[in-house]
């Protein structure tokens, strides 16, 4: 798949994982906002059984009520009134990202964002949203031109619509080939730059679905597809609005059965299974789009009498 693909390409480089993003003062209710709308773990119950590979295309939308009421139904049958408008409560835009590197056994280890990144070591994200709505992933490579990531019209049909708490890995561990299962990094030196970009609706000027799809068939040589400046001036703006950030501790832990289950089979996760190791939530609930970005950076390294790390 091209968007698997992609990644690898060029998250070889990557030797770091540093927050860029335009923080807030971190505020002590960050993972509580977050974690609250997790669904309660309810005891001797297991979680229901979920579809492999789950679709991202968006929901088809319900009919709109001109007036905005909430229905009245009525006890004789008889078609519903609409009262009083209904009153809906708005949460912060939540974005939780984990990064898990492969230790010697095979297995997923959470890792430090700071950790110094070698030759052959290999990484997978894991995204966790905290409500309903579209990520997009974007890339610049040393400051040059953006293009998306994410969605990948050959990739859950270009869909990248995400339900609350329901994980996504990138790369996927369940990928056919193992070698697109992780991002594997290698001798070369380099400065990537990812802005996931989180949004309730979806980005009007942005191709998603059947609409990438046609575009990436029509115009192979201009794929992956890269925002114009307009679109890409409101991300940046975006990236300039406060945002409030907590970092969680469990460095050195293995990805969860529950973790695994819930990226792989579209389950979402509850209150008792593991946080997101960065969360970062929109200061205000009148946001519809949070923005982060990571700066990934390899610096090479001299070792006297190793040299086949640097690839010499």
């Amino acid at each position: 798949m091209r968007m698997k693909i992609i990644f690898f390409s060029f998250l070889i480089v990557l030797a770091g994982f540093i927050p860029a993003l335009a923080f807030a003062p971190q505020d002590e209710d960050v993972r509580g906002a977050f974690l609250t709308t997790r669904p309660k773990a309810k005891p001797g119950r297991n979680k229901p059984p979920a579809a492999e590979n789950p679709g991202r295309k968006r929901p088809k939308t319900m009919a709109i009520n001109p007036a905005g009421t909430a229905p009245i139904v009525k006890k004789d049958g008889s078609p519903p009134t609409h009262g009083t408008p209904a009153i809906v409560n708005t949460a912060r835009m939540g974005l939780g990202l984990t990064l898990f590197m492969r230790d010697s056994n095979g297995l997923a280890v959470r890792t430090d964002p700071s950790h110094e990144f070698r030759k052959g070591d290999h990484v997978r994200f894991l995204i966790e949203t905290n409500a309903d709505g579209y990520l997009y992933v974007f890339n610049t490579t040393d400051g040059g031109q953006p293009l998306m990531l994410y969605p990948d019209p050959e990739l859950d049909e270009a869909g990248n619509y995400f339900q609350a708490h329901v994980p996504f890995e990138i790369p996927s561990s369940v990928a056919a080939e193992e070698r697109l299962r992780w991002l594997t990094f290698d001798e070369h030196a380099g400065a990537e730059k990812l802005y996931f970009v989180f949004t309730r609706e979806p980005l009007s000027a942005v191709p998603i679905e059947d609409d990438l799809i046609t575009y990436c068939r029509d115009n192979d040589a201009k794929c992956p597809w890269r925002p114009g400046s307009e679109t890409w001036a409101q991300i940046q703006n975006e990236l300039n609005e406060p945002v409030k950030v907590a970092k969680v501790e469990g460095v050195g832990s293995a990805q969860t059965s529950a973790e695994h289950r819930a990226a792989t089979r579209g389950i979402g996760l509850n209150r008792d299974d593991p946080e997101p190791s960065l969360i970062m939530l929109t200061a205000s609930t009148s946001k519809n789009m949070l923005v982060a970005a990571v700066d990934l950076i390899h610096k090479s390294v001299s070792l006297l009498g190793n040299s086949n790390d640097l690839g010499q």
